[in-house]
C-alpha cells in the first residue's frame, strides 16, 4: 500500500464518502447539507478535508451551485462502490446469521434461460445459498455491477460495450455463441413441412417481435434488408417469454424471432418448433462478467460460474 492511499486509510470515514456520493448527485451544497442532514459549514469543512486527502480539487464552485469534475466523479464512482459493499456485507452477515451459507446477487437480463438453469445446478452443489436476481437491461445491470450492488452479470457481449470505457474493469469468464431463432407452433402447418426457408419467405408472416431497441428486432430487421425486402411489422410486441410461448401455442398462425437459449428452452416445452432460415445470423456472444478488481473470487462465485459454463456447453451441444 503507498503513503497516499495509507493517508487516505486514517483520514477518510465513511461520513466523507457519502458526501462524495451526495455532492455528485446534489447541484448545491445547500442540497447535500439537507439530504445529509448537516449544517451547509459543516459540508463545506468536510469537503475540504476530502479534497485535503486526495491532494486535488474534486468540485468546481460557482454561483449555481457545485459540479464534480473528472477527478471528483472517479472518486465518487468508487466511493459508491465502497458503501454499496458495505451494505452488501452487512446483509451478507445478516443472512448467514439466519443459516444461509452464501449469497449471490446476479444480474441477467429477463429473456434467459441460462441464468436459471445455472441457479438451478448452483443450489444442487450449494443447498445453502440464497441468491438475489436482478433482471434489466445488460448495461444498466454493468453500471450496478462496477458500483458494487452485484457479484456478476450474464449479458450480450454488444460492439457498444466493447467500444464503452467499462470493459478495462470487467473480467469475461464464460462465453455462449448466440444466433437467431425463428419459432412456430407446432401445429403451423404452413411452416412445419418445410425443411429451409429464406428471410424474404416470411416477409408476410404474423411475426411477435421484441422491441425495436433490442439486439434481436435489430438482427431481426437486418436479416430482411440483407435479403432485399422490407422487414416486417410485429402483430404483437413482447419482451416476455411467457407471453411469446403462450401466443405461439395459442395461435398456430404466428412466428416469432428469439435468442437460440429461449429457442431451445420453447422447443423442450413442447408444442413449439424451431424453423430453419437462411442465412444464419449471428448474434452477439454472451459473457459471464465480474469486476476485475484483483481480489480472489468467494467460492460461490467460483461455483456459479462451473455452472454457467456447464449450462452452455449443454445449450451448445443442442445447436
Amino acid at each position: 500500500m503507498d503513503t497516499k492511499t495509507d493517508r487516505l486509510i486514517r483520514k477518510l470515514r465513511l461520513r466523507h464518502l457519502e458526501l462524495l456520493v451526495t455532492l455528485s448527485e446534489t447541484p448545491t451544497m445547500r442540497g447535500a447539507a439537507v439530504r445529509l442532514h448537516l449544517s451547509q459549514p459543516a459540508i463545506s469543512k468536510m469537503l475540504g478535508e476530502i479534497e485535503d486527502c486526495f491532494a486535488a480539487r474534486l468540485f468546481e464552485r460557482s454561483h449555481q451551485g457545485i459540479v464534480a469534475n473528472a477527478l471528483g466523479s472517479s472518486a465518487a464512482f468508487r466511493a459508491r462502490a465502497v458503501l454499496n459493499e458495505l451494505a452488501r456485507a452487512t446483509e451478507d452477515v445478516d443472512a448467514m446469521q439466519s443459516g444461509v451459507t452464501a449469497v449471490l446477487r446476479v444480474g441477467a437480463p429477463s429473456v434467459t434461460a441460462a441464468v436459471p438453469a445455472a441457479i438451478v445446478r448452483l443450489r444442487k452443489r450449494m443447498p445453502g445459498v440464497a441468491v438475489q436476481l436482478r433482471e434489466g437491461r445488460v448495461h444498466e445491470l454493468i453500471h450496478r455491477l462496477l458500483e458494487g450492488e452485484l457479484d456478476c452479470v450474464f449479458g450480450a457481449i454488444t460492439p457498444e460495450l466493447i467500444s464503452s470505457d467499462m470493459i478495462p474493469l470487467l473480467e469475461p469468464v464464460v462465453l455462449l455463441k448466440d444466433e437467431l431463432c425463428v419459432l412456430a407452433s407446432a401445429s403451423n402447418r404452413s411452416v412445419a413441412g418445410r425443411r429451409r426457408w429464406q428471410w424474404a419467405d416470411l416477409q408476410s408472416a404474423a411475426w411477435v417481435l421484441p422491441p425495436k431497441e433490442t439486439l434481436v428486432r435489430q438482427a431481426f430487421i437486418t436479416a430482411f434488408l440483407n435479403s432485399g425486402v422490407t422487414p416486417p411489422e410485429p402483430v404483437i410486441e413482447a419482451m416476455s417469454s411467457v407471453t411469446i410461448g403462450t401466443v405461439l401455442r395459442k395461435d398456430p398462425s404466428l412466428l416469432c424471432a428469439v435468442r437460440l437459449e429461449h429457442a431451445l428452452d420453447e422447443v423442450a416445452r413442447g408444442g413449439v418448433l424451431r424453423i430453419k432460415v437462411l442465412p444464419q445470423v449471428v448474434l452477439p456472444s454472451f459473457g459471464l462478467f465480474f469486476r476485475r478488481d484483483g481480489m480472489a473470487r468467494p467460492a460461490i462465485l467460483t461455483e456459479f460460474a462451473d455452472a454457467i459454463r456447464s449450462v452452455s456447453g449443454a445449450i451448445a451441444s443442442k445447436r
